[in-house]
């Protein structure tokens, strides 16, 4: 298991992102500050949970830090982060996206990330999230940060709040389906699932899935039974 990373060190980077040309421009970033170094790559989450397992299994040592894309083909972000902090718990994800919507941030902490940025961050800061990561410590965007202390100041309530996911999400639930069968539906993990359920009834400020199916019902999202 990777330990937090003492002062001095150099802290062993892995770029995971479906495109190559951003790979290769964030190794040549992370290469030129003398405390960084990246050790691997990959293009997408399952390829980066496999190449860790591979590392363990020869008993080479893990990164430190990954960067991590959120959306990406075969396995996500959020799922890959999940699975890695499950397996790993020593190596530190911190998320590097072009999406900033509070619930994907929501989303990518819930699932263990250690940091969350926008990929028009400035390169210093890139390192700044690795470093802190690597420390323990938690790194947001600027700007994702101020979102969130909007969000927490003004909470948006109601069904006009809901992402297009979380509709999708209220209709699976008013359907009947479980948190697995959601998961399994989405294709997303069950805990990522779960989230997602629990921003849908507080945006809602309902306390039940009964009272989201019956609102979903009088909203004319679905249909009443017969």
């Amino acid at each position: 298991m990777t330990e937090d990373v003492a002062p001095g060190e150099v802290i062993r980077v892995m770029v995971v992102d479906d495109h190559a040309i951003v790979r290769r421009g964030l190794q040549a970033y992370v290469d030129t500050v003398a405390s960084l170094h990246v050790v691997g790559e990959a293009a997408d989450g399952q390829q980066a949970i496999d190449r860790l397992q591979q590392w363990q299994t020869l008993g080479e040592p893990l990164p430190d830090v990954i960067l991590m894309d959120l959306q990406m083909p075969r396995m996500g972000g959020v799922e890959a982060t999940e699975a890695i902090a499950r397996a790993h718990p020593g190596v530190k994800v911190v998320v590097l996206t072009s999406f900033g919507e509070v619930e994907r941030v929501h989303a990518a902490l819930a699932a263990g990330a250690a940091g969350y940025l926008l990929k028009d961050a400035d390169p210093d800061e890139v390192a700044t999230a690795v470093r802190a990561a690597a420390a323990g410590e938690v790194h947001l965007d600027s700007a994702v940060a101020r979102q969130l202390t909007r969000r927490m100041a003004a909470p948006q309530v109601g069904l006009t709040s809901l992402t297009a996911r979380e509709r999708e999400i209220l209709i699976l639930v008013a359907h009947g389906h479980s948190n697995r069968d959601i998961a399994d539906r989405l294709v997303i993990s069950e805990r990522t699932a779960r989230t997602h359920v629990s921003n849908v009834l507080t945006k809602l400020q309902l306390s039940s899935r009964t009272q989201a199916a019956l609102l979903a019902i009088r909203e004319g999202l679905i249909p009443a039974p017969s």
